[in-house]
């Protein structure tokens, strides 16, 4: 008997309207559902747009006010599905393959988490783009193989399937309102409960490759949520086993007055048209030690 799905989707400013499409599409014949729900959005262009999606076939679409949070609003999807199976998705995100809802309703459905992964389209025109260098640097930690050899701290919620009753059972942890971190949380939980994660190869290409102004806020905000929640996270981030392992105070007092004194220069350069991954890397874990 094939799946029943439900593809959950949370939007926040962002015209989705394509992948819906695409979607729609991919799910024709099949027992599916997709729900977009608007977290907040002020957007008028996005509101706009994405408000056809009303009408599109199998689809639902509703609009929140107030923005609740990626946590939350995962959780408010998964209560307001009717399927067994659910696919979370972001909405910035484009479909690789022409069979990928197929390859998930006829994935190993004995792991109730399966795991899809993300990838990065080559663009040479994008090399000044931070978000991209960053993501191609990382894609090879992305392959099903390298992940599974770390399946519960390499799990992200960009593209998953999972069982509807592990996720009632196991919510996100709705303390995770601002970005970042929620996902691994989520990868401990399940950890925890003895649940098994599948990771395979089936891919979304990330395609919204925000400007790097915006990334390297949204990369200081995660880090602001990575040390708030640290206790939580010990031993599920790199960030955290590497600054924990530095021992000496005089390196670590060295680090913070280096990132007082450069990390606005260093900020300068992740925001320019150059930006550089190694000054990237200094300027992540300056700024993290810096919160204490």
């Amino acid at each position: 008997m094939e799946k029943q799905l439900s593809i959950l989707i949370p939007v926040y400013n962002y015209d989705c309207t394509v992948l819906i499409e695409e979607l729609v599409r991919q799910t024709d014949g099949y027992d599916c559902e997709i729900i977009v729900a608007e977290d907040g959005s002020t957007d008028p262009h996005a509101l706009k747009a994405n408000s056809a999606i009303a009408e599109m076939e199998r689809c639902r679409y509703w609009k929140r006010d107030a923005n609740v949070g990626r946590a939350a609003i995962r959780n408010l999807l998964a209560r307001e599905s009717t399927k067994p199976w659910l696919l979370f998705l972001d909405c910035d995100v484009k479909l690789k393959d022409c069979n990928f809802v197929a390859n998930y309703l006829s994935a190993d459905e004995s792991s109730q988490v399966i795991d899809g992964g993300v990838d990065v389209e080559h663009n040479d025109e994008l090399g000044g783009n931070l978000r991209y260098r960053y993501e191609t640097e990382e894609l090879p930690r992305h392959s099903a193989e390298q992940r599974s050899m770390n399946p519960y701290r390499s799990f992200r919620t960009t593209n998953f399937m999972v069982s509807r009753q592990v996720m009632l059972d196991h919510p996100f942890d709705e303390r995770f309102r601002r970005y970042g971190y929620e996902d691994v949380l989520f990868g401990k939980q399940l950890r925890n409960a003895g649940i098994s994660i599948l990771h395979i190869d089936n891919a979304v290409n990330i395609d919204d490759l925000e400007p790097n102004d915006v990334f390297v806020r949204k990369t200081e905000e995660s880090l602001e949520t990575l040390h708030t929640f640290k206790d939580d996270l010990r031993g599920y981030s790199r960030m955290i086993t590497f600054a924990e392992g530095i021992h000496s105070r005089f390196v670590v007092g060295s680090i913070k007055i280096w990132h007082k004194v450069m990390g606005g220069m260093e900020r300068r350069n992740l925001c320019g048209k150059r930006p550089n991954l190694t000054i990237f890397k200094l300027y992540k874990l300056g700024y993290y030690l810096t919160l204490e």
